[in-house]
């Protein structure tokens, strides 16, 4: 598995515009949070008398995977993945319908990312990769 390091310098080796840069600080931490929003949508399963909302057993992975770069960048993405989810439970407690909002935020920026790379003249690293989509928020918060 690639370091930090290394998986932040691919990352960045197709993020050298600045208007694809300004373009990925807003659309990078909207998408997971349309995506947390996603997740939310999917009816509760109920196990053992106990309901559970499936962004739980989603973020399980993707925060281990945080984990194992570094304890630091878990304890950030656990923080903004508790952000999102109490944006999210907030919004259905003022009866907004997170299904349609979440598609609609998710599908807006991610053509926003789209125009930003196509400034860029360069792929979005995730082709290569599908685990650069994991790599981007973490890049994104640590760009000045």
């Amino acid at each position: 598995m690639k370091d930090l390091s290394q998986w932040l310098e691919e990352y960045g080796e197709s993020h050298q515009n600045p208007i694809n840069q300004k373009i990925h600080k807003v659309a990078v931490p909207g998408i997971y949070l349309s995506i947390v929003g996603l997740f939310w949508s999917i009816p509760s399963v109920t196990m053992f008398g106990i309901s559970v909302n499936w962004v739980w057993p989603a973020a399980f992975p993707v925060l281990i995977f945080y984990l194992r770069l570094s304890l630091s960048v878990f304890l950030m993405m656990f923080g903004f993945t508790l952000a999102c989810i109490s944006l999210i439970w907030c919004l259905e407690l003022m009866e907004i319908p997170i299904f349609t909002a979440s598609l609609g935020f998710f599908i807006f920026l991610w053509c926003l990312q789209f125009i930003g790379h196509k400034i860029e003249g360069r792929k979005p690293s995730f082709i290569e990769d599908v685990q650069f989509l994991l790599i981007g928020p973490i890049w994104t918060f640590r760009q000045h």
